[in-house]
């Protein structure tokens, strides 16, 4: 649908405009929007089921608050796609996600009703907490700080430390819950049952329908809401069901469970707890998907559609021709690899935290779910909790996202490495991973994880190594183990072949050549194999070695390129800093040698979105760079 087909959308590019529509009509509002939030993904595949959920609340929102001068802050932030179509960004929304276009997620340098950058979960309270505590230094006492957080992402650890700390602080905060029973895959954990009983509890709701008719009843609020609303957290305090409530124990107001897709009572209901100081909460209750009748019924599936889909039905729309011809992804491949393993060995684990589908241990889980745990968002708690496993002589398999291990640094450190436990860590997601941009790119665990003692670290090249290497990683007693792959397809049609053992810290020469050698770690190799081959067309000859593991090093393959090439370019997508273009320098230098090394990867910055082959193309690193590099080599060579 063009602009001019939109009734209201059409006129509001701003709150303040959505701000001159009467009440009344804030439905015919919702259901444009949500219409909106449903073409521009059918045909440009992103985030959709969390903002079909929220369009109701995201409209009342603005329509209450003044933003941007009120803080408003989307945990995680794949729910804020309403958020951006009310705040100037409708005209570019179909850029969203694409190289050069909008974030996928609030991003602060994007506009400034993106009170928070934010991509990772468990985050908005202690920012917004931040901004609250912020502006009564400053003196603002009539300024509103909202955090939105999905009934998910309140299991994390850090939610949880800064409902703690704001309870006592006594800021001018409210929290929203947004309870609709699923993060990415389905919620679990003792606070997901917790959250059901409230909103399920025959007493409280009985209560809570006392409530309701005291103010008026339905959506009509009597004359005197105000000062009611302002009795009911102490009211409530009294009643049997919420002594042990939660979030009052926290020292929070708390209201709740409403229905969080009735768009007329959530704008009544915040402009009447806008006026209640300190910290509140609001427990709100949707549908994810809301609006797309696919989309409600299978909210995994459609929480990120994985292809274009009839916006009217909600059908996908799957363009792979052969299915049998196309290489698998490598979760695929890691989904079923630990099945076959773990038939074999009865002490393998598998661990995730609330990623079962991405990572596709939900494999795993439907065939022995006794031997699968999906500890919630809660990556400090997996790490330790796979640590503990191992002291009793059980072998984990932790499969976290690149970019989500950084939150489990700590753990890793000293309850693992430390104590040298035999723990698997398959980091799913490394290097660049597309169109989620900076927050989701795992580009700094090479790095970080070098610095570690004790660790094995190690990177396929395709399908089979990736096999090989969980094969190897299970027997006798590996201690910490790391193998980090990236996200999507791999290269191999024929993949399913029988394990062997890869011996630990060995590389391999993929081709031997005579003017440069090229040391590669990873599925990026692929890239470098493509560039070989155009570069014997113009009749220069590659060594390219498949340096397989960062740690330990294959010193003796290295020092032996050391000696035979005075050029060596180093590929790896991660940071070069700090990764395998910095370990092939320093090995170099302490064995004397002085090669001429460049390295590509990902450069010292922070990379936006777009496709993985986009950003490798940027960066310097796929097919086309790493054969430039190697002429600009040749010609030095041979202007010497």
């Amino acid at each position: 649908m063009d602009r001019q087909s939109w009734k209201y959308l059409s006129e509001i590019n701003n709150p303040a405009d959505l701000k001159k529509i009467d009440e009344s009509l804030l439905p015919d509002v919702c259901d444009e929007l949500r219409e909106f939030i449903i073409d521009a993904v059918s045909v440009n595949p992103a985030h959709l089921g969390a903002s079909l959920g929220v369009v109701e609340l995201t409209v009342a929102l603005h329509y209450v608050f003044n933003t941007p001068d009120d803080k408003l802050v989307w945990d995680v932030g794949h729910q804020a796609y309403g958020h951006k179509i009310l705040t100037g960004r409708r005209d570019v929304f179909h850029t969203n996600r694409k190289q050069h276009g909008i974030s996928g997620f609030p991003k602060m340098s994007e506009s400034e009703y993106d009170a928070f950058g934010v991509g990772h979960s468990s985050t908005s309270i202690s920012a917004a907490l931040g901004m609250a505590v912020a502006a009564k230094m400053k003196g603002l006492y009539n300024r509103h700080h909202i955090a939105v957080i999905g009934d998910g992402a309140i299991t994390g650890g850090m939610a949880i430390e800064a409902l703690n700390n704001a309870g006592v602080n006594n800021p001018n905060l409210l929290i929203i819950l947004n309870d609709n029973g699923i993060a990415i895959d389905k919620n679990v954990g003792a606070l997901k049952e917790y959250l059901a009983n409230i909103a399920t509890s025959k007493i409280y709701n009985r209560f809570k329908d006392k409530i309701w008719h005291l103010l008026g009843g339905g959506t009509k609020y009597g004359a005197n809401t105000r000062a009611i609303v302002k009795q009911v957290g102490n009211a409530v305090k009294g009643s049997i069901l919420t002594k042990s409530n939660l979030f009052e124990a926290f020292n929070f107001r708390y209201f709740g469970p409403v229905d969080g897709n009735d768009v007329l009572k959530l704008t009544k209901l915040l402009r009447d707890i806008k006026d209640i100081t300190g910290p509140k909460l609001l427990h709100i209750v949707t549908i994810k998907g809301k609006g797309l009748e696919m989309a409600e019924k299978q909210p995994v599936i459609y929480h990120a559609p994985p292809s274009t889909f009839d916006k009217k039905t909600g059908e996908l729309i799957n363009n792979d021709v052969d299915h049998q011809q196309v290489p698998p992804n490598y979760q695929i491949v890691f989904g079923k690899t630990i099945i076959e393993l773990a038939l074999q060995n009865p002490k393998i684990i598998g661990i995730t935290p609330a990623m079962p589908t991405g990572c596709s241990l939900d494999l795993m889980m439907k065939q022995m779910p006794h031997r699968v745990f999906d500890v919630g968002i809660a990556e400090q708690h997996a790490v330790t909790f796979a640590a503990g496993l191992a002291t009793e002589g059980f072998l984990p398999f932790c499969n976290i996202y690149s970019t989500f291990m950084q939150r489990a640094y700590d753990q890793l450190i000293h309850d693992v490495a430390l104590q040298k436990l035999n723990v698997v860590f398959c980091l799913d997601r490394a290097g660049l991973v597309g169109e989620d941009g900076p927050t989701h790119h795992g580009a700094f665990d090479l790095a970080y994880l070098r610095a570690i003692p004790e660790l094995t670290i190690c990177s396929p090249m395709n399908e089979q190594e990736l096999r090989d290497m969980m094969y190897t990683a299970q027997l006798n007693d590996k201690g910490p183990f790391v193998i980090r792959y990236p996200r999507g397809k791999g290269v191999m049609t024929n993949w399913q072949l029988p394990f062997s053992e890869i011996e630990v810290g060995k590389g391999r020469i993929v081709r031997q050549g005579k003017d440069v050698a090229i040391i590669s770690i990873g599925h990026i190799g692929n890239e470098v194999i493509k560039a070989c081959h155009e570069l014997e067309k113009k009749e220069i000859t590659i060594t390219h070695v498949d340096i397989r593991f960062l740690k330990p090093l294959d010193n003796d393959l290295l020092i032996n390129i050391f000696r035979d090439y005075s050029n060596i370019v180093t590929v790896e997508d991660g940071t070069i800093k700090g990764g395998l273009g910095s370990a092939v320098i320093e090995l170099m230098n302490k064995e004397g040698f002085n090669s001429t090394v460049v390295s590509l990867g990902i450069p010292d910055k922070f990379i936006e979105h777009g496709t993985q082959r986009q950003l490798w193309n940027d960066c310097g690193y796929d097919a086309v760079g790493i054969e430039n590099i190697v002429l600009r080599l040749i010609k030095k060579i041979k202007a010497s």
